[in-house]
């Protein structure tokens, strides 16, 4: 029922995971991770008929989708947020989105240090030429997301609400209708004797 859509959002999942490891932003990595697990969950529990499962999976999307906003926020630096900080790689290293330096059209320059020998003998100086600013990418990626997770909200409710219907209306022969379909002749018994007696 709902493998298409989960799908989808598994390879959307895994697409954002890769340039999130890319990048070394681990705090969306691990925000992934988690994703990806709780979708898996609700996927089976979609083909194994279990409705806490696709709950638990519905809950997920609401926090998900305040994530992605979250993340949009950091790059459109609303509310005090820089995308500058060191926020999102738990202020581990000092990477940036991996599309930072590697956006369609963009070239890396890079110049050498005077003095310094090693393998840090090059500095990085700037990135030229981007079609597109990475933090626009990084935007469109979360809102893609949240499209995604507000799809599979509604499906999992969908999904959750045929799942009780049929539960309630299943029938233990006849055990829950106020007229069963098998009609037992309920005589008493001292009737039943008397007809053997004669």
């Amino acid at each position: 029922m709902q493998r298409p859509a989960g799908n989808c959002t598994e390879l959307a999942a895994l697409e954002r995971q890769v340039f999130d490891f890319l990048g070394y932003q681990w705090a969306p990595i691990l925000a992934n991770f988690l994703h990806i697990i709780i979708v898996i969950l609700g996927l089976f529990g979609t083909i194994q008929y279990r409705p806490r499962y696709i709950v638990v999976y519905a809950i997920w999307t609401a926090i998900w989708v305040t994530w992605n906003i979250f993340i949009i926020c950091f790059y459109l630096e609303v509310g005090g947020l820089s995308k500058d900080s060191e926020l999102l790689t738990f202020n581990i290293s000092r990477h940036q989105s991996w599309w930072s330096e590697n956006g369609p059209g963009c070239v890396r320059k890079e110049a050498s240090m005077s003095g310094i020998k090693g393998l840090d003998s090059h500095s990085y100086i700037s990135v030229i030429g981007c079609a597109l600013e990475y933090r626009y990418i990084e935007v469109m990626h979360s809102s893609f997301q949240i499209l995604i997770a507000l799809v599979g909200f509604v499906y999992a409710c969908y999904v959750v609400s045929v799942f009780t219907e049929e539960e309630d209306s299943f029938d233990f022969i006849g055990g829950f209708d106020p007229f069963p379909l098998y009609h037992v002749n309920e005589k008493p018994t001292n009737l039943l004797f008397k007809q053997t007696y004669l």
